[in-house]
């Protein structure tokens, strides 16, 4: 395929980068010429300075043969613009990043359609999403529904007390197969785990887990669940407001924002349930005043990395038991995840693996990248006379960096064992590190 992807910002160059390595065209754009020199890397993509609104700019980068123009600048109104004139220069499809709730409303997708504009994504919408599902399973770190639901992919931190502790992977062979465990995060590095390898007491565990056996899970990783009916959010960000609006109305919300005009305009904004403060997050005796003691969570949504991950220890120090934060900052996010801060969001991540997972060929329905693991999920389907139906699981050389989690039959979910036998049509759920996600999809066709 031919792609522009215009603003080479971390969106556009995390997803030019994803899309290089599986032999697209790709042509990063944007204005600022210090943002596209790639030093010391190897990407196999073009770059081009210009605007992509300038129609000259446009036919430079050869917009008439695009298969599809991505744009992801910063500005809302830049994109709409940009992918407006993309199709009627000739691209095939567009796909625009968008801060305006309104325009992904159903009602408003044949007007956009004849504009022109192809797909939109909202990032905060999408991470104040993520928030949501956190807090309402608080016990876990990733979440992950996939083939609509049947199969759950969750990460959880191993605590001392739990029954893996210390086990190896096949000592825990159950006779009823309730789990799997597809891969464990040590420190910075991620395992895809052997017979031989153990689980360690601060380990995130992934486990793929049917509908019916995922409650177990707390109970196995030393957890406890509990309802989150108290929380305190930190930013008046649009993340902030969505997650407000999200929660049930029977969440008690405390919301503080520093900047005392955008803390009245917040109320126009919110639902009752909340209340909203003019305070920073990092005051303690505030804190301690507005009851930091008795929240169930705390989520640090301010536009600094550094401040959400500070504000989430002090809430910690303060014994709530779940806290959220939004790291932007890419290199933050290990350093995050080791300080124990609960669930770390990442709208970029977030927004990229949802432009990518549009993207990919139809069979691989769902993908989605996760953000505390370097790792690629997706659900793919096997086709006849693929050669991973040829012979049972265990005696198939999967690619290095590759296991399988489960697979829906007839509508059935199943965990997969060394004797499995995957049938033509199986949705199979394939976890893979780094670039192995095109290797394991070849097994497949």
């Amino acid at each position: 395929m031919n792609i522009v992807i215009a603003g080479a910002g971390a969106v556009g160059t995390h997803l030019a980068k994803l899309l290089s390595m599986e032999n697209h065209d790709i042509v990063l754009m944007d204005l600022d010429k210090e943002k596209l020199s790639f030093t010391g890397s190897n990407l196999e993509m073009m770059t081009m300075t210009g605007s992509c609104t300038s129609l000259k700019d446009l036919t430079e980068v050869g917009i008439k043969e695009a298969d599809l123009f991505i744009a992801v600048t910063p500005e809302e109104s830049t994109n709409i613009t940009a992918c407006m004139l993309a199709a009627n220069m000739g691209a095939k499809k567009t796909f625009a990043r968008i801060d305006n709730y309104e325009y992904l409303l159903p009602k408003n997708k044949e007007f956009f359609d004849k504009l022109g504009i192809g797909s939109m994504v909202y990032p905060e919408m999408l991470a104040a999403k993520e928030i949501v599902s956190a807090l309402k399973r608080p016990w876990v770190r990733q979440w992950i529904e996939l083939c609509g639901g049947a199969i759950i992919l969750v990460g959880v931190k191993v605590r001392e007390n739990s029954e893996l502790a210390n086990k190896h992977l096949f000592d825990l062979s159950n006779a009823e197969k309730k789990f799997h465990i597809v891969a464990i995060k040590r420190n910075n590095r991620t395992i895809i785990p052997t017979g031989k390898d153990q689980v360690l007491p601060g380990d995130i565990v992934f486990f793929t887990a049917t509908k019916e056996n995922v409650e177990e899970l707390p109970r196995i990783a030393g957890k406890t669940s509990f309802e989150v009916k108290n929380v305190m959010i930190m930013g008046g960000s649009r993340i902030a407001i969505r997650t407000s609006q999200y929660l049930p109305d029977s969440t008690n919300i405390k919301l503080l924002e520093s900047d005392k005009e955008k803390s009245y305009k917040l109320l126009e904004k919110l639902p009752g349930n909340v209340t909203v403060f003019h305070n920073d997050g990092r005051n303690a005796e505030f804190l301690l005043q507005e009851g930091i003691e008795d929240m169930d969570a705390f989520v640090a949504v301010t536009g600094n990395s550094e401040a959400n991950i500070l504000a989430c220890m002090a809430a910690k120090r303060f014994g709530v038991r779940k806290t959220v934060a939004e790291v932007e900052n890419m290199d933050y996010m290990s350093m995050a995840e080791n300080l124990d801060i609960g669930s770390i969001i990442n709208k970029k991540l977030i927004t990229v693996s949802n432009i990518y997972r549009f993207l990919l060929s139809a069979d691989v329905s769902n993908v989605k990248s996760l953000t505390i693991a370097n790792a690629d999920v997706a659900e793919i389907i096997a086709r006849p006379n693929s050669y991973i139906t040829k012979k049972e699981v265990k005696k198939i050389t999967l690619p290095k960096n590759v296991t399988l989690g489960g697979l829906i039959r007839n509508g059935e979910p199943m965990m997969i064992d060394g004797e499995t036998l995957i049938e033509p049509y199986d949705h199979v759920v394939v976890f893979c590190l780094d670039d192995s996600l095109r290797e394991a999809e070849k097994l497949f066709h």
